[in-house]
Protein backbone atom coordinates (compact mmCIF):
# COMPACT_ATOMS: atom_id res chain seq x y z
CA UNK A 1 0.00 0.00 0.00
CA UNK A 2 1.16 3.51 -1.25
CA UNK A 3 2.94 5.28 1.92
CA UNK A 4 0.80 8.22 2.95
CA UNK A 5 2.09 11.99 2.54
CA UNK A 6 1.83 14.21 6.16
CA UNK A 7 0.27 17.05 5.38
CA UNK A 8 -1.30 19.75 7.69
CA UNK A 9 -2.92 23.17 7.40
CA UNK A 10 -1.76 26.21 9.46
CA UNK A 11 -2.61 30.03 8.37
CA UNK A 12 -0.03 32.37 7.94
CA UNK A 13 -0.12 36.23 7.53
CA UNK A 14 -2.79 37.36 5.53
CA UNK A 15 -1.29 39.53 2.79
CA UNK A 16 -4.19 40.37 0.00
CA UNK A 17 -4.02 43.31 -2.61
CA UNK A 18 -7.91 43.46 -2.27
CA UNK A 19 -10.00 42.19 0.72
CA UNK A 20 -13.18 43.19 2.96
CA UNK A 21 -11.96 44.38 6.08
CA UNK A 22 -15.25 45.25 9.02
CA UNK A 23 -13.94 46.03 12.12
CA UNK A 24 -16.25 46.65 15.46
CA UNK A 25 -15.66 50.15 17.24
CA UNK A 26 -17.31 50.21 20.58
CA UNK A 27 -17.35 52.02 23.52
CA UNK A 28 -15.86 51.20 27.06
CA UNK A 29 -19.39 51.77 28.64
CA UNK A 30 -22.45 52.86 27.62
CA UNK A 31 -22.53 56.15 25.74
CA UNK A 32 -23.66 58.10 22.28
CA UNK A 33 -23.03 56.81 18.73
CA UNK A 34 -22.53 59.58 16.71
CA UNK A 35 -23.37 58.16 13.17
CA UNK A 36 -26.23 56.01 11.52
CA UNK A 37 -26.20 52.92 9.55
CA UNK A 38 -25.06 53.66 6.10
CA UNK A 39 -22.89 56.67 6.65
CA UNK A 40 -19.73 57.01 4.62
CA UNK A 41 -17.02 58.27 7.99
CA UNK A 42 -13.25 58.74 7.42
CA UNK A 43 -10.41 57.27 9.86
CA UNK A 44 -10.42 60.39 12.24
CA UNK A 45 -13.99 60.48 12.74
CA UNK A 46 -15.43 60.57 16.12
CA UNK A 47 -18.47 57.09 15.72
CA UNK A 48 -19.17 57.52 19.32
CA UNK A 49 -18.36 59.55 22.68
CA UNK A 50 -18.87 58.86 26.49
CA UNK A 51 -17.49 59.69 29.56
CA UNK A 52 -15.64 57.21 32.37
CA UNK A 53 -15.99 57.92 35.51
CA UNK A 54 -13.63 59.97 37.39
CA UNK A 55 -11.33 58.50 40.29
CA UNK A 56 -12.53 59.00 44.17
CA UNK A 57 -11.17 60.34 47.08
CA UNK A 58 -12.28 60.25 50.68
CA UNK A 59 -12.38 62.73 53.54
CA UNK A 60 -12.70 61.55 56.82
CA UNK A 61 -14.71 65.18 57.99
CA UNK A 62 -15.22 63.36 61.37
CA UNK A 63 -12.04 62.78 62.31
CA UNK A 64 -10.23 65.82 60.65
CA UNK A 65 -13.11 68.11 62.88
CA UNK A 66 -13.54 65.49 65.59
CA UNK A 67 -17.18 65.21 65.22
CA UNK A 68 -19.41 62.07 65.70
CA UNK A 69 -20.14 60.89 62.20
CA UNK A 70 -23.78 61.95 63.10
CA UNK A 71 -22.95 65.19 62.75
CA UNK A 72 -21.33 65.80 59.28
CA UNK A 73 -24.14 66.42 57.75
CA UNK A 74 -24.68 69.60 59.64
CA UNK A 75 -21.03 70.90 59.23
CA UNK A 76 -20.83 70.85 55.27
CA UNK A 77 -20.37 74.10 53.37
CA UNK A 78 -20.96 72.26 50.24
CA UNK A 79 -23.74 69.54 49.71
CA UNK A 80 -24.29 66.48 47.63
CA UNK A 81 -23.95 66.97 44.04
CA UNK A 82 -22.16 70.33 44.10
CA UNK A 83 -18.80 70.67 41.98
CA UNK A 84 -15.78 71.76 44.67
CA UNK A 85 -11.64 72.49 43.50
CA UNK A 86 -8.65 71.42 44.91
CA UNK A 87 -8.13 72.72 48.56
CA UNK A 88 -11.44 74.45 48.61
CA UNK A 89 -13.19 74.20 52.73
CA UNK A 90 -16.30 71.54 52.07
CA UNK A 91 -16.91 71.63 56.27
CA UNK A 92 -15.95 73.80 59.43
CA UNK A 93 -16.71 73.43 62.82
CA UNK A 94 -16.43 76.31 65.01
CA UNK A 95 -15.89 76.22 69.00
CA UNK A 96 -15.89 78.42 71.58
CA UNK A 97 -18.22 81.05 70.45
CA UNK A 98 -16.86 80.75 67.28
CA UNK A 99 -13.12 81.87 68.17
CA UNK A 100 -12.38 78.81 66.97
CA UNK A 101 -12.83 76.89 63.54
CA UNK A 102 -11.63 73.96 62.20
CA UNK A 103 -11.93 73.01 58.48
CA UNK A 104 -11.90 70.03 56.24
CA UNK A 105 -11.03 70.78 52.50
CA UNK A 106 -11.21 69.01 48.89
CA UNK A 107 -8.33 66.43 47.96
CA UNK A 108 -9.48 67.49 44.13
CA UNK A 109 -11.42 68.70 41.60
CA UNK A 110 -15.00 67.08 41.35
CA UNK A 111 -17.92 66.45 42.85
CA UNK A 112 -19.45 66.29 46.29
CA UNK A 113 -20.75 62.70 45.45
CA UNK A 114 -21.67 61.60 48.82
CA UNK A 115 -21.52 62.39 52.70
CA UNK A 116 -21.99 59.18 54.81
CA UNK A 117 -23.70 59.46 58.53
CA UNK A 118 -22.33 56.10 59.25
CA UNK A 119 -18.47 56.57 58.82
CA UNK A 120 -18.44 60.64 58.67
CA UNK A 121 -16.32 60.48 55.51
CA UNK A 122 -17.65 62.32 52.46
CA UNK A 123 -17.25 60.98 48.96
CA UNK A 124 -15.41 63.06 46.29
CA UNK A 125 -15.26 62.22 42.82
CA UNK A 126 -13.10 63.55 40.02
CA UNK A 127 -14.65 65.02 36.94
CA UNK A 128 -15.03 62.63 34.32
CA UNK A 129 -12.76 62.02 31.54
CA UNK A 130 -13.74 61.93 27.94
CA UNK A 131 -13.79 58.96 25.73
CA UNK A 132 -14.00 59.03 21.68
CA UNK A 133 -13.88 56.35 19.10
CA UNK A 134 -12.29 56.82 15.74
CA UNK A 135 -13.92 55.10 12.88
CA UNK A 136 -10.22 53.79 12.36
CA UNK A 137 -11.28 52.87 8.72
CA UNK A 138 -12.59 54.99 5.63
CA UNK A 139 -15.39 53.06 5.25
CA UNK A 140 -18.94 52.35 5.70
CA UNK A 141 -20.91 52.03 8.83
CA UNK A 142 -22.83 48.63 8.09
CA UNK A 143 -24.25 48.08 11.86
CA UNK A 144 -25.10 50.36 14.53
CA UNK A 145 -24.79 48.66 18.38
CA UNK A 146 -26.83 51.23 20.48
CA UNK A 147 -25.27 53.13 23.22
CA UNK A 148 -22.05 50.99 22.70
CA UNK A 149 -20.43 51.59 18.70
CA UNK A 150 -20.49 50.53 15.25
CA UNK A 151 -18.90 48.10 12.87
CA UNK A 152 -17.09 50.13 9.35
CA UNK A 153 -16.74 48.18 6.70
CA UNK A 154 -14.11 48.65 3.93
CA UNK A 155 -12.49 46.94 0.38
CA UNK A 156 -8.66 47.65 0.95
CA UNK A 157 -5.54 46.45 0.61
CA UNK A 158 -4.49 44.44 3.60
CA UNK A 159 -1.28 43.28 5.38
CA UNK A 160 -0.57 41.38 8.52
CA UNK A 161 2.76 41.61 10.26
CA UNK A 162 3.93 39.04 12.90
CA UNK A 163 5.36 41.38 15.90
CA UNK A 164 4.30 45.34 16.40
CA UNK A 165 4.20 47.74 18.83
CA UNK A 166 1.80 50.43 19.97
CA UNK A 167 -2.04 51.02 19.04
CA UNK A 168 -3.72 52.38 16.18
CA UNK A 169 -2.74 55.57 14.26
CA UNK A 170 -3.35 56.72 10.65
CA UNK A 171 -0.81 58.03 7.95
CA UNK A 172 -0.16 58.65 4.44
CA UNK A 173 2.47 55.81 3.25
CA UNK A 174 5.87 56.89 2.41
CA UNK A 175 8.46 54.13 1.12
CA UNK A 176 12.21 54.70 2.01
CA UNK A 177 13.50 51.77 0.59
CA UNK A 178 14.24 50.96 -2.89
CA UNK A 179 14.21 46.99 -2.26
CA UNK A 180 12.67 44.24 0.44
CA UNK A 181 16.27 43.63 1.02
CA UNK A 182 16.94 46.98 2.07
CA UNK A 183 18.15 48.07 5.70
CA UNK A 184 16.67 51.35 6.90
CA UNK A 185 19.25 53.68 9.43
CA UNK A 186 17.93 56.59 11.09
CA UNK A 187 20.16 58.65 8.50
CA UNK A 188 17.90 57.68 5.72
CA UNK A 189 14.53 59.74 7.52
CA UNK A 190 14.35 63.19 5.83
CA UNK A 191 13.02 66.03 8.14
CA UNK A 192 9.39 66.13 6.45
CA UNK A 193 7.76 62.78 7.68
CA UNK A 194 5.50 63.81 10.86
CA UNK A 195 1.98 62.11 10.28
CA UNK A 196 3.41 59.42 7.80
CA UNK A 197 4.06 55.92 8.13
CA UNK A 198 7.63 55.02 6.97
CA UNK A 199 8.11 51.95 4.77
CA UNK A 200 11.49 50.18 4.99
CA UNK A 201 12.71 46.92 3.80
CA UNK A 202 14.44 44.49 5.64
CA UNK A 203 15.48 45.79 8.75
CA UNK A 204 15.71 48.69 11.15
CA UNK A 205 17.17 49.53 14.65
CA UNK A 206 16.19 51.47 17.56
CA UNK A 207 18.08 54.43 16.86
CA UNK A 208 16.38 54.36 13.12
CA UNK A 209 13.26 54.07 15.31
CA UNK A 210 13.66 56.88 17.71
CA UNK A 211 14.64 59.44 14.77
CA UNK A 212 11.20 58.06 13.27
CA UNK A 213 9.35 58.84 16.57
CA UNK A 214 11.63 62.46 17.02
CA UNK A 215 9.97 63.50 13.51
CA UNK A 216 7.04 63.19 14.31
CA UNK A 217 5.78 59.77 12.18
CA UNK A 218 2.64 57.71 12.88
CA UNK A 219 4.70 54.62 11.94
CA UNK A 220 7.09 52.23 10.58
CA UNK A 221 6.98 49.27 9.00
CA UNK A 222 10.15 46.92 8.48
CA UNK A 223 10.97 43.34 7.89
CA UNK A 224 12.87 43.03 10.79
CA UNK A 225 13.90 44.25 14.30
CA UNK A 226 16.90 42.49 16.66
CA UNK A 227 14.92 41.80 20.04
CA UNK A 228 17.52 43.81 21.85
CA UNK A 229 16.65 46.99 19.90
CA UNK A 230 12.91 46.32 21.15
CA UNK A 231 14.47 46.60 24.25
CA UNK A 232 16.12 49.62 23.74
CA UNK A 233 13.26 51.32 22.13
CA UNK A 234 11.04 50.48 25.78
CA UNK A 235 13.65 50.93 28.20
CA UNK A 236 12.11 46.82 29.57
CA UNK A 237 11.53 43.71 28.26
CA UNK A 238 8.61 42.91 26.54
CA UNK A 239 6.65 39.55 25.91
CA UNK A 240 5.83 38.44 22.98
CA UNK A 241 2.39 37.46 23.83
CA UNK A 242 0.91 40.55 24.33
CA UNK A 243 1.25 43.98 22.90
CA UNK A 244 -0.36 47.34 21.99
CA UNK A 245 -0.47 49.50 25.22
CA UNK A 246 3.03 50.67 24.97
CA UNK A 247 3.06 54.56 25.09
CA UNK A 248 4.85 55.39 21.99
CA UNK A 249 4.12 57.96 19.69
CA UNK A 250 5.07 55.61 16.96
CA UNK A 251 3.42 52.21 15.62
CA UNK A 252 5.66 49.86 14.93
CA UNK A 253 4.92 46.64 12.95
CA UNK A 254 7.34 43.86 11.66
CA UNK A 255 6.38 41.88 8.79
CA UNK A 256 8.35 39.13 9.36
CA UNK A 257 10.23 38.37 12.69
CA UNK A 258 12.76 39.11 14.57
CA UNK A 259 16.47 39.94 13.05
CA UNK A 260 17.95 40.64 9.57
CA UNK A 261 14.99 39.55 7.94
CA UNK A 262 14.45 40.48 3.83
CA UNK A 263 10.47 41.82 3.47
CA UNK A 264 8.59 39.39 1.08
CA UNK A 265 8.75 40.67 -2.33
CA UNK A 266 4.78 40.04 -1.76
CA UNK A 267 4.26 42.51 0.85
CA UNK A 268 6.87 45.19 -0.13
CA UNK A 269 5.00 45.33 -3.58
CA UNK A 270 1.49 46.00 -2.24
CA UNK A 271 3.03 48.99 -0.02
CA UNK A 272 5.32 49.92 -3.03
CA UNK A 273 1.66 50.83 -4.82
CA UNK A 274 0.21 52.08 -2.22
CA UNK A 275 3.06 54.65 -1.32
CA UNK A 276 1.24 58.07 -1.03
CA UNK A 277 -2.43 56.38 -0.03
CA UNK A 278 -3.61 57.05 3.25
CA UNK A 279 -3.45 53.86 5.37
CA UNK A 280 -4.22 52.27 9.03
CA UNK A 281 -1.92 50.92 11.34
CA UNK A 282 -2.08 48.62 14.49
CA UNK A 283 0.85 47.01 16.66
CA UNK A 284 -1.23 45.38 18.74
CA UNK A 285 -0.27 41.77 19.14
CA UNK A 286 -1.80 38.36 20.63
CA UNK A 287 0.31 35.17 19.95
CA UNK A 288 -1.79 32.77 21.96
CA UNK A 289 -5.48 31.97 21.90
CA UNK A 290 -7.57 34.70 19.77
CA UNK A 291 -4.53 35.49 17.95
CA UNK A 292 -4.24 39.17 17.04
CA UNK A 293 -1.90 40.63 14.20
CA UNK A 294 -0.43 43.78 13.76
CA UNK A 295 -1.32 45.67 10.72
CA UNK A 296 -1.70 47.66 8.00
CA UNK A 297 -4.99 48.76 5.80
CA UNK A 298 -5.06 50.65 2.82
CA UNK A 299 -8.74 51.54 2.00
CA UNK A 300 -9.20 51.18 -1.63
CA UNK A 301 -11.93 53.31 -3.99
CA UNK A 302 -14.80 51.38 -4.92
CA UNK A 303 -14.31 52.36 -8.81
CA UNK A 304 -10.55 50.87 -7.97
CA UNK A 305 -10.20 47.36 -10.02
CA UNK A 306 -7.23 45.13 -8.24
CA UNK A 307 -5.44 43.32 -10.37
CA UNK A 308 -4.12 40.54 -8.25
CA UNK A 309 -6.46 37.61 -6.60
CA UNK A 310 -7.07 37.44 -3.09
CA UNK A 311 -4.52 34.29 -2.35
CA UNK A 312 -4.95 34.93 1.18
CA UNK A 313 -8.53 33.46 1.26
CA UNK A 314 -7.08 30.09 -0.14
CA UNK A 315 -7.05 27.11 2.11
CA UNK A 316 -3.01 25.96 1.61
CA UNK A 317 -1.47 22.80 3.58
CA UNK A 318 2.11 22.96 5.18
CA UNK A 319 3.92 19.99 3.44
CA UNK A 320 7.86 18.90 3.49
CA UNK A 321 9.70 21.84 1.86
CA UNK A 322 7.19 24.39 3.07
CA UNK A 323 8.68 27.42 3.80
CA UNK A 324 7.13 28.39 7.44
CA UNK A 325 7.72 31.16 10.51
CA UNK A 326 7.95 30.11 13.98
CA UNK A 327 5.46 31.91 15.96
CA UNK A 328 6.45 31.05 19.43
CA UNK A 329 9.31 31.70 21.81
CA UNK A 330 12.59 30.74 22.14
CA UNK A 331 12.46 30.67 17.91
CA UNK A 332 10.63 32.91 17.84
CA UNK A 333 10.10 34.30 14.12
CA UNK A 334 13.18 32.83 12.42
CA UNK A 335 12.08 30.87 9.23
CA UNK A 336 12.65 26.98 8.26
CA UNK A 337 11.79 24.54 5.76
CA UNK A 338 9.50 21.62 6.59
CA UNK A 339 11.58 18.25 6.81
CA UNK A 340 9.62 16.06 8.39
CA UNK A 341 5.89 15.80 9.09
CA UNK A 342 5.48 12.71 11.69
CA UNK A 343 1.92 11.16 11.20
CA UNK A 344 2.11 10.36 15.26
CA UNK A 345 1.42 12.87 18.27
CA UNK A 346 5.14 13.03 20.08
CA UNK A 347 5.68 13.88 23.82
CA UNK A 348 6.71 17.29 24.49
CA UNK A 349 9.09 18.07 27.41
CA UNK A 350 5.98 19.47 28.90
CA UNK A 351 4.59 16.09 29.37
CA UNK A 352 1.42 16.58 26.81
CA UNK A 353 1.33 15.36 23.58
CA UNK A 354 1.24 17.02 20.08
CA UNK A 355 1.31 16.93 16.36
CA UNK A 356 4.89 17.96 15.37
CA UNK A 357 7.39 18.94 12.66
CA UNK A 358 10.57 18.98 11.77
CA UNK A 359 12.07 22.37 10.31
CA UNK A 360 15.61 23.41 8.92
CA UNK A 361 16.48 26.88 9.91
CA UNK A 362 17.30 28.64 6.76
CA UNK A 363 20.15 30.69 8.90
CA UNK A 364 22.40 28.30 9.91
CA UNK A 365 21.01 24.61 8.49
CA UNK A 366 19.30 23.84 12.18
CA UNK A 367 17.33 21.02 13.04
CA UNK A 368 14.41 21.39 14.99
CA UNK A 369 10.98 19.92 16.47
CA UNK A 370 8.31 21.47 17.65
CA UNK A 371 4.75 21.89 17.74
CA UNK A 372 2.55 22.24 14.48
CA UNK A 373 0.41 25.01 16.04
CA UNK A 374 3.83 26.75 16.64
CA UNK A 375 4.42 27.38 12.93
CA UNK A 376 2.83 29.18 10.08
CA UNK A 377 3.04 28.91 6.42
CA UNK A 378 4.93 31.29 4.05
CA UNK A 379 3.40 31.62 0.70
CA UNK A 380 6.18 32.02 -1.57
CA UNK A 381 5.34 33.83 -5.01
Amino acid sequence: MAKRRANVFTPGLKVSPETVVSKERRLPIPGEVLVKDGDRVQSKDVVARTELPGKVQMVNVANVLSLLPGEVPGAMLKPEGEQVTKGEVIAEKRSFFGLFRGIAKSPMDGTIEAVSRITGQVTVRGKPSPVEVEAYLDGDVVEVFPNEGVTVRTKATFIQGIFGLSGERHGRLRLLAKSPDQSLKADDIPDDVEGEIIVGGSYADHECFNRVAERGASGLVVGGMDYQDIKAILGYEVGVAVTGNEPLSTTLVLTEGFGHIGMAHTTFDLLSKSAGRVASINGATQIRAGVIRPEVIIPLEETEAVEAADAAEEVVGIDAGSLVRVIRVPNFGRLGRVVELPPEPAVLPTESKARVLTIEFVDDGERFTLPRANVEKIEER
